[in-house]
């Protein structure tokens, strides 16, 4: 009775060494919903690659609030991809995680705070990109020296780099920020990268032979194999339906004969809860009008999929569950059935994940 996240363990374990190996000084990224599998399940995995010496001695989370479900299930350090600011949980760190902890500066303001409350933090420098969320420009990352040159106990661990999505389109981009870090004049080796290519990190390691790139990886890691993972969902009602009978909180109406299927997962879980996907062409602006033509009509496609056809929600889905309308002819599940569900991973909750 419940939204099911099942995954075929050997397929999905052999993906994860995969790409371990095939990306030298990977990151592994813990954070929000864990990608669908939890935080805890993704530390415990990244420090079971750890234990076979593919990597795993840094785990990034998204948030500080995250990090005590992650540092109990995993020993090695813990980079904080949220820039630390001067409020919050970022000064409320539990003294007992201090030491593991990496934080990401991104204001030269903040460094100097921190350093001040933290003389011995390890932190890494985040550089502006076109990406354009946080980050110092050229000029405060060259001033940074200054900063540090007054809190010599401080451990630099690098500069971040947070990029867009598009893979295949950043190498003159990095190459630019790389140079901004050798002018800083800085000790710094290590460049902690997100959204590069492995053609891009070759053709960056070729060129910056002194600097250690270091991948932070999320949804190519632990989704990158989708064939590996199937959502289900329960059948937990069967009700028939003519023309015209009412159903649901709001007593619409069966537009046709057919039948009434209740199944496992609602709004609690993330179903009908649509993102932007920041799909802007033509195709996609097509398919937003005819969703927004078809919730006009009273019919909106469901993630839920019976006989490999996506069926219709009856009405807007509950809190744990949700109504479809199947019409007259086609094959009407029993209770207890299961259903093939489409989401989003990173915005479902699951209520049980069962690696076979």
């Amino acid at each position: 009775m419940s939204l099911t996240l099942t995954v075929d363990g050997e397929r999905w374990r052999s993906h994860l060494r995969e790409v371990a190996e095939a990306t030298p000084g990977l990151v592994p990224v813990a954070k929000g919903n864990g990608y669908g599998f939890t935080l805890g399940r993704l530390a415990r995995k990244t420090q079971w690659l750890a234990d076979q010496g593919l990597g795993g001695d840094v785990i990034a989370v998204g948030t500080y609030d995250e990090l005590p479900a992650v540092a109990s299930r995993y020993d090695g350090d813990l980079l904080v991809l949220t820039p630390w600011r001067p409020f919050g949980p970022a000064i409320e760190l539990d003294p007992a995680l201090a030491g593991r902890v990496i934080h990401t500066v991104s204001r030269p303001e903040d460094l100097d705070d921190l350093l001040t409350r933290q003389p011995d933090a390890r932190l890494v420098l985040e550089r502006a990109t076109s990406m354009l969320r946080h980050g110092m420009t050229a000029r405060q990352l060259w001033s940074t020296p200054r900063i540090l040159a007054e809190h010599p106990r401080a451990r630099v661990r690098g500069v971040a780099l947070h990029l867009p999505l598009a893979h295949g389109a950043h190498l003159t981009e990095v190459q630019r920020l790389v140079n901004d870090v050798v002018a800083t004049e800085l000790p710094l080796d290590t460049v902690w990268v997100s959204h590069l290519a492995a053609d891009e990190l070759a053709v960056l390691r070729a060129a910056y032979p002194d600097f250690t790139f270091r991948p932070r990886v999320g949804t190519d890691l632990w989704l990158g194999d989708r064939g590996a993972l199937r959502v289900t969902a329960t059948v937990l009602d069967v009700h028939a339906v003519e023309r015209g009978d009412a159903f649901g909180y709001r007593h619409r109406t069966a537009p046709k004969a057919g039948h009434i299927l209740v199944v496992s997962g609602g709004t609690a879980h993330g179903i009908g809860l649509e993102a932007p996907t920041g799909d802007a062409s033509l195709r996609s602006r097509a398919a937003t009008l005819a969703r927004g033509g078809l919730d006009a009509a009273g019919f909106v496609r469901s993630p839920f999929s019976i006989d490999g056809k996506l069926r219709l929600f009856a009405e807007p889905p509950h809190m744990q569950a949700s109504m479809l309308f199947l019409p007259h002819g086609a094959r009407v599940p029993a209770v207890g059935d299961q259903v093939d569900v489409r989401v989003r991973y990173t915005a479902t909750a699951f209520d049980r994940v069962v690696i076979t």
